[in-house]
């Protein structure tokens, strides 16, 4: 056990959430590094008995996205397409503690046992109109878009692994089930309509707004949307999954349990895009979001007068600048408007940065989802990209142009330079700096300009991710 404390396995992140990030750049170096570290914040001197990851040194008990899973597979197939072979046992060690984690999210983080998910700040700290750490006013209580969405995701990362395992044990077909089941609950619940049996209409999508939203439920039974612009109505794009049909030629208990649901519970797998319908090549799609609110979001995402800057995604639509959000509760208002920068609030201490700036790691995992839009759409689905440039673009193409905006961030534009050292003259000119490329922790959401630490965010590392991909060639499974 000593062997585990030794200097190289020390971890690489202050949070959770951001060693999980750390480590797909890292495996494309060193993926038993990689590997390392997903397993140690796994054992028992790091993972609480009930289940729940530490977010970070200074508050054990705050929540990180739920994003081990999703590493962990991005991990084991990374080394598995460069070497020709996965590495099974590690992937089944990561498992068996991450149902335990999965297990601890269902029973502490849904408020009334619907599939809705709260979980606080969810590591986007001043994102959203109050402190969703803290109790909100008068009893009232957040149904969160990203806590929901994070949660399906989960569940599908969690079905992509027993399946991956299942081709070896056919035991895990029936967990793989197991999450199957729950994700469809998940999607039907963020999803609801009116006319679904037994529903009450209460969704996390706006029909005005094209958008999803938190929702907040007030003492005196009611219930709004708080419209906020954010990140917190992309996340939903990130719960999606393909699957080829060959796995469910190799899985005929899984195959036949998709079959029962799909013919006894309409109501439910209606809410899952084209579960029902194949795509390209014969694929079926688990996701949130069907195509229609797909093209929704889009069109509000590839908009530069709101997300897409030049430099990657903001945080908070730049719509916002000039019409702040809003809300009143118990005579005080409450507002989020537009900051590229840093936040001129003192929520979370002041040093929270996420009302307008890019970050790196949701603008990867938004990239990684339209690629598997498109594995499963294919030329199908189009979009406008830029809205309103009357260019239209395939969701794989989308992909690449966001990638080359965040790309763009390091290399010199046509004046010889860099976004990221901003207005820093030394960094842009100087001969002993020009080259030293700096990881930034987020960007300003207009210029690019790198801010927040410089030395220790190795999630912008991910860059490195995304040069190889726009390097090779498309193929295969993103």
């Amino acid at each position: 056990m000593l062997e585990d404390f030794t200097t190289e396995e020390l971890d690489l992140g202050e949070a959770a959430g951001d060693l999980a990030f750390h480590t797909i750049p890292l495996a494309l170096i060193d993926p038993d590094f990689a590997k390392r570290q997903l397993i140690l914040l796994l054992r028992e001197w790091y993972m609480h008995p009930n289940g729940q990851l530490p977010a970070y040194e200074w508050a054990f008990g705050d929540v990180n996205p739920p994003v081990h899973a999703w590493a962990a597979l991005r991990v084991f197939r990374i080394e598995r397409k460069a070497t020709g072979k996965g590495d099974v046992l590690f992937l089944e060690r990561v498992f068996q503690k991450l149902l335990i984690n999965f297990t601890w999210w269902v029973n502490r983080k849904d408020h009334q046992g619907r599939n809705i998910f709260q979980g606080g700040f969810l590591g986007l700290d001043n994102i959203g109109l109050f402190d969703r750490s803290s109790r909100l006013p008068s009893g009232a209580y957040l149904d969160q878009s990203d806590g929901t969405a994070w949660m399906a995701m989960f569940c599908l990362n969690m079905l992509a692994i027993a399946i991956e395992l299942a081709r070896e044990d056919k035991a895990y077909e029936d967990v793989a089930t197991k999450f199957l089941e729950h994700f469809f609950y998940i999607a039907h619940a963020m999803n609801d309509r009116p006319e679904s049996p037994g529903d009450d209409g209460n969704d996390l999508w706006d029909d005005d707004d094209g958008f999803y939203y938190d929702v907040m439920h007030k003492s005196d039974g009611e219930h709004l949307f708080l419209k906020v612009r954010s990140m917190v109505g992309l996340i939903p794009l990130l719960a999606v999954e393909t699957m080829d049909e060959e796995v469910l030629h190799k899985l005929p208990q899984f195959a036949r349990r998709l079959k029962w649901f799909m013919t006894n519970r309409p109501d439910m797998v209606a809410q899952v895009a084209s579960v029902t319908t194949v795509g390209q090549l014969n694929r079926r799609l688990f996701s949130i979001v069907d195509a229609d609110r797909l093209r929704a979001i889009l069109k509000r995402m590839l908009d530069e007068q709101e997300f897409l800057s030049p430099h990657g995604l903001r945080s908070v639509s730049r719509y916002h600048l000039k019409h702040p959000a809003q809300v009143e509760l118990e005579g005080v208002t409450y507002s989020a408007d537009y900051e590229p920068a840093e936040s001129t609030t003192s929520l979370f201490g002041g040093n929270s940065n996420w009302r307008g700036p890019v970050w790196f790691p949701l603008n990867y995992l938004i990239i990684e989802a339209l690629q598997k839009f498109d594995y499963y759409y294919g030329s199908q689905m189009v979009v406008e990209c830029p809205t309103g440039s009357g260019q239209e673009k395939t969701l794989w193409e989308v992909g690449t142009e966001l990638s080359q905006r965040l790309i763009s961030l390091f290399t010199r534009d046509g004046e010889g330079r860099r976004p990221v050292f901003g207005g820093n003259e030394t960094f842009q000119g100087d001969a002993h700096w020009k080259d030293l490329i700096i990881f930034s922790e987020y960007f300003h959401g207009d210029n690019g300009a790198g801010l927040g630490a410089m030395h220790q965010t190795g999630w912008t590392a991910l860059v490195a991710k995304l040069i190889q991909q726009s390097a090779g060639k498309r193929s295969g499974t993103p």
